[in-house]
């Protein structure tokens, strides 16, 4: 028994170089922004480093950043106001850890000198990392950052 089978019993097939239906984009995928933005949102971040060579640039630096692109790019908004936060963060660790080893008469130093060189390098860390980040327009959140700048 040879039975013959006809392809449009079961209705229409579909075309042989049928187009698969496009694919969404990767939910990790940077929001849509323009290089210049990711680039001014990478400068709020290295801002901070000036604070190496002037005593509270690592403050002044990402403000002025903020305060002259903050109406222009909402990704620099954002980026600026988190570098800033950060930064006022790490100088009022630093200030209470200054201030320990003053009210101890320096005994403190023991403790206040090792955490002082943590900081220092997890700051530097931190701010290259964040720096990356903004330039591929992803936003950055560092951690264990008072959030004083809305």
């Amino acid at each position: 028994m040879n039975e013959t089978h006809d392809p449009n019993a079961n209705g229409p097939t579909p075309p042989p170089h049928a187009e698969p239906p496009p694919a969404s984009p990767p939910p990790s995928a940077p929001p849509p922004g323009t290089s210049e933005q990711n680039q001014w949102g990478m400068f709020a971040h290295l801002a901070s480093l000036v604070g190496l060579i002037i005593p509270l640039g690592n403050i002044v630096g990402p403000l002025v950043v903020w305060l002259i692109k903050k109406d222009e790019m909402a990704f620099v908004d954002d980026q600026g106001k988190e570098a800033l936060n950060f930064n006022i963060t790490v100088g009022l660790i630093g200030l209470a850890l200054f201030l320990l080893t003053i009210i101890t008469f320096g005994i403190g130093a023991i403790l206040t000198a090792p955490l002082g060189v943590v900081l220092a390098i997890a700051w530097i860390a931190f701010t290259i990392i964040a720096a990356i980040k903004a330039n591929e327009g992803q936003s950055y959140r560092y951690p264990f950052t008072l959030r004083l700048v809305k």
